[in-house]
C-alpha cells in the first residue's frame, strides 16, 4: 500500500510584485528623461513691426520670456547673468559663429534682458543678430 503525503502541493505561479516594481521604475525613468518641447509651453507676445524680412537659413534661437528668463535652443538658462548666457550660447552654437542669432523676446520683457542677450552674442563673436517681431495687423499691404 502506498502512503501519500498529506501536504498540499504548491501550485506554480508567477510572482507579480517584482514585475510591478520593475515596471514602476521604468515608468519613473521614462517620465524623468523625457524632453518636452519648450517652445510649445513658452508663450511669447512678440513686439510689432511693419516690415518683415525672411529669417536667415541657419539661426541660433535665443528666447527671452516676459520674466527675463533665457532659453537657448531647447535649453533653459537657469541663471540670468551674462556669463551663464554666454556659456549656454557657446555650448549650443559650438564653433559656428557665422550663423545668425535669432533673438525672440517677449514684448513685455525687461529691456536689460534683451541687451544682456545681445551683449552675450556680441562678446562671443556673433555679428549677425536678428530680432523677431510679429507683423503689424494695422499696417496696409503696399499695392503694386
Amino acid at each position: 500500500m502506498r502512503i501519500r503525503d498529506q501536504r498540499d502541493y504548491d501550485e506554480p505561479g508567477i510572482d507579480l510584485v517584482p514585475l510591478i516594481d520593475v515596471i514602476l521604475v521604468l515608468i519613473i525613468f521614462f517620465v524623468i528623461t523625457t524632453t518636452f518641447d519648450v517652445r510649445s509651453t513658452l508663450q511669447l507676445q512678440l513686439p510689432v513691426a511693419s516690415a518683415q524680412a525672411p529669417p536667415p537659413a541657419r539661426t541660433l534661437d535665443i528666447l527671452v520670456n516676459a520674466d527675463g528668463r533665457y532659453f537657448i535652443g531647447e535649453r533653459e538658462v537657469l541663471r540670468t547673468g551674462i556669463e551663464a548666457v554666454k556659456q549656454a550660447i557657446a555650448e549650443a552654437a559650438g564653433d559656428d559663429r557665422d550663423q545668425a542669432g535669432m533673438l525672440r523676446a517677449d514684448a513685455r520683457t525687461p529691456y536689460q534682458a534683451v541687451v544682456t542677450a545681445q551683449d552675450a552674442l556680441a562678446q562671443l563673436g556673433f555679428r549677425r543678430i536678428a530680432i523677431a517681431t510679429a507683423p503689424d495687423a494695422t499696417a496696409q499691404e503696399p499695392q503694386p
